[in-house]
């Protein structure tokens, strides 16, 4: 397989090839810039969710997978899961329902944040940029799936990363919030100049996205 030079300013994908028990069910390479979207389409089993393991370094041992990711110009794929900087925002909120909303939060902000002030200010300002300035105490099991949506994604982002992979976060939500919350997502990880992977079926996620569209076989 070739090596290409790394791409400095987004998520880059070279020559990844993932099969399982010889047969194969991903072949891709792809650049996505900063704010930029890549959406990868596929029915259910196609692979999707297996290429964004992949990425995210969970990959199930039972799948053979090669090929390199780099993230802001470093190949990642080596590096243990907690150290790729790669967001995830799944088809779940996966809220901690032990904790309140404002707990939620607090959990992702970096270790390198000192002081309980600075934490807690970074978590309100997130609420706010969320439209649920007043939820820091509120119980997660009180949200409605939209509220979820946006605590899950900003709990996402108040860890810092650097690329954000998206596996179908919007196919739970109900038709009238759909698309506000899928703008909410993509604004709010373009605002951060995120390379964006986006693995979905709805072709409605691909059109409100934008960008570059990869078919896996089957489709």
């Amino acid at each position: 397989m070739s090596k290409a030079a790394p791409f400095n300013d987004g998520l880059q994908l070279v020559d990844v090839e993932i099969s399982l028990q010889g047969a194969p069910l991903i072949s891709v390479s792809a650049t996505i810039g900063e704010g930029e979207v890549l959406t990868v389409m596929g029915a259910s089993g196609s692979g999707k969710s297996t290429l964004l393991a992949y990425l995210g370094g969970f990959l199930d041992p039972a799948f053979e997978a090669s090929g390199q990711v780099y993230l802001k110009g470093k190949d990642v794929i080596q590096l243990p899961a907690e150290a790729r900087q790669m967001g995830i925002l799944f088809q779940d909120p996966l809220l901690f329902p032990h904790m309140s909303v404002g707990g939620n939060l607090l959990f992702a902000v970096p270790q390198s944040i000192k002081g309980k002030a600075g934490r807690k200010a970074l978590v309100l300002e997130a609420l706010e940029n969320a439209g649920l300035a007043d939820y820091f105490n509120r119980d997660p099991a009180t949200l409605s799936g939209g509220q979820k949506a946006r605590i899950a994604l900003m709990r996402v982002l108040l860890a810092k990363p650097r690329a954000l992979l998206l596996d179908e976060p919007f196919s739970k939500l109900d038709a009238g919030r759909r698309d506000h919350i899928r703008q909410f997502v993509f604004n709010e990880a373009r605002a951060r100049k995120l390379p964006i992977l986006l693995v979905t079926h709805d072709q409605a996620d691909a059109d409100a996205a934008g960008g570059e569209i990869f078919h896996l076989s089957g489709e």
